[in-house]
């Protein structure tokens, strides 16, 4: 009863801003991933109210100083901290920017791998660009992008204004594996009754099907009614592929031929076309995946951590399909598509590979890690153009408590 009791309280995160010596007026103070946010008084000093126990990012932001992130976990208490910001020089200086001619190129790329290449990516434009420091190493084909500004992306098909503390983006164009991490703020866009009606009805869709609606089912133990299927993507030898011992001979014996070999003398185009087959022998997957059609039960995946916390572990990788909407026809050439059988039905499907065990995540549906899991197929595909805030509530959900 006790434990019941203590689940229904809410908390705050108070405390000051500051640069060392005094309080900061004035000072924006956000809270990632949420539409919450409040400012410093006179004093430096804020508060934000009515918290449930969990982990939260706070943002700060005020001219003339470097935006600032600080992570807070409330679990049994409210939490007080103090947060000392340092000048931001880039902005203070004089700053010479030099030309580079390819830095649209890797804007747009950034674009596409941050923002999105769903109908809803469409809708979305970076409103402070110049904020971006673009960086490609030719040497690994990785195409890095950092800022030390709160990046503003305004996104017209959902009606947020994004206010993105960007930590780190990082494509290869090898692997074709991105990875970024951040710190989103969410802002509601002026708009008419009828634009707000529009809006509405693409948040629940962007927001149905999600990793953020899965994980937040998976905590509530309602995976299977929300609409999921779970069950694994097992990685297997590619039958189609030679051993590598026998690879690697072949091809050290076509490269050691001597110059005048009958092979090499009479029968160039011979040799040449060996040495191919062998070339794309190696660079084949060693392995393919297979769809696995044993269903997993959540009692199994999902264990407990604690009253505000659960987690996973698993080997091979999650398969999930939400039954609730099909693929869409953007999504089958986005290049983000996965294997299925043919007899499966379009199901919007994601693969969740676990990069770091185990994965901890909150009945908000936020993960305590993000770097924890890699994502493949329809949550690879939708990115920040499709996200909504961790506090998000279905229009259903909403209807059901008036």
């Amino acid at each position: 009863m006790g434990t019941n009791l203590f689940a229904q309280n809410t908390f705050s995160i108070t405390g000051t801003v500051s640069d060392k010596k005094d309080g900061l007026p004035g000072a924006s103070i956000y809270l990632s991933g949420y539409k919450i946010a409040t400012v410093a008084d006179n004093d430096g000093k804020f508060r934000l109210s009515n918290l449930k126990p969990g982990s939260y990012d706070l943002l700060v932001q005020i001219i003339g100083y470097l935006p600032y992130s600080k992570s807070v976990i409330i679990s049994d208490q409210s939490v007080q901290v103090d947060l000392v910001l340092k000048e931001n020089v880039a902005q203070l200086d004089e700053v010479v920017i030099r030309a580079d001619p390819n830095r649209q190129k890797y804007i747009n790329q950034f674009k596409e791998f941050f923002i999105g290449k769903t109908p809803n990516a469409l809708q979305c434009k970076i409103l402070n660009p110049q904020v971006l420091n673009v960086d490609f190493d030719v040497t690994n084909s990785t195409l890095t992008v950092t800022t030390t500004e709160f990046l503003v992306v305004e996104n017209k098909a959902l009606g947020y204004r994004l206010k993105y503390m960007l930590d780190h983006f990082e494509y290869n164009s090898r692997t074709h594996i991105i990875y970024y991490s951040g710190h989103p703020f969410f802002e509601e866009l002026k708009a008419t009754a009828a634009k707000k009606k529009k809006y509405i009805a693409a948040r629940e869709i962007a927001y149905y099907g999600s990793s953020q609606h899965f994980f937040k089912s998976l905590y509530q133990n309602k995976a299977q009614e929300e609409g999921y299927i779970i069950t694994k993507m097992v990685k297997i030898p590619n039958p189609n592929r030679y051993p590598e011992y026998v690879i690697n001979e072949n091809l050290r014996k076509i490269k050691t031929l001597p110059e005048k070999t009958g092979i090499r003398k009479t029968a160039g185009k011979i040799d040449t076309a060996l040495y191919n087959f062998w070339a794309k022998q190696r660079d084949m997957p060693k392995t393919i995946d297979k769809f696995s059609r044993a269903d997993i039960l959540t009692d199994t995946l999902v264990h407990n951590y604690n009253q505000n916390l659960k987690w996973l572990n698993y080997t091979d990788a999650l398969c999930i399909q939400y039954t609730k909407e099909k693929e869409s026809l953007a999504y089958s050439k986005s290049g983000f598509w996965v294997f299925r059988p043919l007899d499966v039905p379009e199901n919007e499907i994601s693969v969740v590979n676990l990069l770091q065990a185990p994965v901890c995540f909150y009945e908000n549906g936020g993960i305590y890690d993000s770097r924890s899991l890699l994502f493949e197929g329809y949550w690879a595909y939708e990115k920040v153009a499709d996200m909504v805030p961790m506090d998000y509530i279905p229009l259903s959900k909403t209807n059901a408590k008036q």
